[in-house]
């Protein structure tokens, strides 16, 4: 389909050539489109970054981003529609389309079709004569190399030797790596030990390798006259969180604290797919100890600080290219993670720790070490680069370019709410500084107030004085659903609730 527009392209200029004009004859001089580069980790929470209020991570790099951007500090992924949260987030960041309709999207890439390939953010940028480049996580159905002219080392979902066949609810199926550590004396795991395989697969820590790729295409497309798109996705701080023993040494457990939101389980976890049987809740024992919590957090802060260390290099490359002043630079991550929060391991839930996630910008015109507390989403970064990229937004693009937002025009590109969902076990909506979580299957209703409670510890769902709040935060999750087509109908759970009011 690109091929197919390209050829289209040059038909028409040949005609206008043959007729005595080129096709700019009476076209005023375009501005020159600026470089996009696209920083994505995968399962990073947004309370990962030093700069951002966590003292005991180093992140110099990222802070380095914080500094010199703006950060967009309450960014949300809408959900999934499996226990992969992951392939619906990039699904919905490739298509632009909400978390339902790309779920319904991602058949027409599976069966190739041309029309949908061509709607992809890669073709969106190549047919605005961008040179677009991929390197790392995919995670999609779509062919990469359909969406993106250049493609290195696309990388799976997580090292597939870390993945098993067995029933995570049973220790002795359990690949090496998970149900631990049982105690202090557990020495069945190191996080360094390359003969693990994991991220060390192919010999070199797979960071690493997806800096190699970003610096070696910058060698050659910083020497080209067209602008570049790069996607340069991370497979860290993903499990297994691997990274080399002097980034774990920084973090001595005795130095690391526990969540404020800290249990060992979370009571409704069976109830709400977050069970034994999930995988990434089977990385630690049940019932959480603080020992493993700790552990756990220990090689997250090691991969997250080694991974920065890549971020930084390719930061510097750009700058020494000469093209930092004319590259947009966008940090961010597929959805958070747990990390013991709420007896919690992974992604999978309504919590803050899961569903919010970094969000930088650097670039011209962006004003630096600025924050801003607007709810959006973390797929706007594609209709910001849209923008930037002087193409206009076509309808089928659901989210907003957050350009007004960053150069302070307030009258666009925050939403009255955000929706969450996790498969049908799971709703929630975050407006006003209130946020709802419903877990339909068991008619539960839970209601935090974020300003007073950013931890999310108390529930207020079952104090009368806020019942009208809770009625009418569930009335507007009705309404974002029907404009998301989601089609859980959660009626029952609200008559029930009527009747308790």
């Amino acid at each position: 389909m690109v091929n197919h527009f390209f050829l289209v392209l040059f038909a028409l200029s040949s005609v206008l050539i043959q007729f005595g004009c080129s096709p700019t004859d009476e076209e005023p001089d375009q501005p020159s489109l600026p470089n996009i580069v696209f920083l994505f980790a995968d399962d990073m929470t947004y309370t990962a970054i030093h700069a951002l209020g966590n003292t005991e991570i180093a992140t110099p790099n990222l802070d380095r981003l914080v500094r010199d951007g703006t950060t967009f500090t309450h960014t949300y992924n809408m959900g999934g529609w499996n226990g992969a949260v992951c392939i619906a987030s990039r699904s919905m960041m490739i298509s632009g389309r909400s978390l339902w309709r790309a779920n319904q999207f991602k058949d027409q890439w599976q069966q190739n079709d041309s029309l949908a390939l061509a709607q992809t953010w890669g073709n969106l940028m190549e047919q605005q004569g961008y040179n677009t480049y991929l390197t790392g996580k995919w995670h999609v159905a779509a062919n990469p190399d359909s969406v993106f002219q250049a493609v290195r080392h696309v990388r799976p979902g997580m090292p597939g030797d870390f993945r098993s066949q067995g029933s995570f609810d049973r220790p002795e199926t359990m690949p090496l790596g998970y149900n631990r550590p049982k105690n202090e004396q557990d020495t069945s795991w190191s996080p360094y030990d390359t003969a693990m395989g994991g991220f060390w697969e192919g010999g070199q820590h797979w960071s690493e390798v997806l800096r190699d790729d970003a610096l070696d295409f910058l060698d050659s497309a910083t020497a080209k006259p067209e602008p570049f798109f790069m996607y340069l996705a991370f497979n860290a701080p993903h499990d297994p969180r691997q990274a080399p023993k002097e980034y774990v040494d920084r973090y001595p457990l005795d130095s690391i604290s526990l969540p404020e939101s800290w249990m060992p389980r979370y009571p409704y976890d069976e109830d709400i797919g977050l069970g034994a049987k999930l995988r990434d809740e089977a990385l630690a024992p049940f019932p959480r100890t603080e020992y493993a919590t700790r552990i756990h957090t220990q090689e997250y802060y090691a991969i997250i600080t080694h991974l920065d260390e890549q971020v930084g290099k390719i930061l510097d490359a750009l700058e020494a290219s000469g093209k930092m002043e004319d590259t947009y630079v966008f940090f961010s991550a597929d959805h958070g993670l747990s990390v013991g929060r709420h007896g919690l391991l992974g992604k999978q839930n309504m919590y803050d720790h899961s569903v919010r996630v970094p969000l930088m910008l650097v670039g011209p015109k962006i004003p630096a070490n600025q924050r801003i507390d607007a709810d959006v989403y973390l797929q706007d970064v594609m209709a910001t680069s849209l923008e930037l990229a002087n193409i206009s937004k076509p309808n089928y693009v659901e989210f907003t370019s957050l350009l007004n937002l960053a150069q302070g025009r307030t009258d666009t590109g925050a939403y009255e709410a955000i929706y969450g969902a996790y498969i049908n076990y799971q709703r929630m909506i975050r407006k006003d500084g209130m946020k709802l979580i419903v877990y339909p299957d068991i008619n539960q209703v839970l209601l935090y107030d974020l300003q007073q409670d950013p931890h999310e510890t108390t529930n207020l769902a079952d104090d009368p004085a806020y019942a009208d709040q809770v009625a009418s935060l569930f009335q507007d999750l009705q309404a974002l659903q029907q404009q998301y087509a989601d089609t859980l109908n959660l009626e029952p759970t609200y008559q029930q609730l009527q009747s308790q009011l």
